[in-house]
């Protein structure tokens, strides 16, 4: 039996607003994380500070992402 699996279309019309929401969650993912460290213990305060630098290392990644999507899209008009 032979599959034919057809690619999905390219639509990029709503990257910046997905990237948006997944910024906004990231932030939100931080700031609990954060607080969930005044009831840590030592090891669990450092998982959660490396975590939390992975985090703002994404959230400034997506940043970077919406700035290049707007210059695609209105290089294109």
């Amino acid at each position: 039996m032979a599959f034919h699996n057809k690619p999905n279309p390219d639509d990029r019309s709503d990257n910046i607003e997905k990237l948006k929401s997944n910024i906004q969650n990231t932030i939100e993912n931080l700031e609990e994380a954060h607080e969930s460290m005044r009831f840590s213990n030592e090891q669990e305060k450092e998982n959660i500070r490396a975590k939390n630098a992975r985090r703002e290392e994404s959230i400034e990644a997506m940043r970077n992402e919406i700035k290049d999507e707007y210059r695609d899209q209105h290089q294109d008009h």
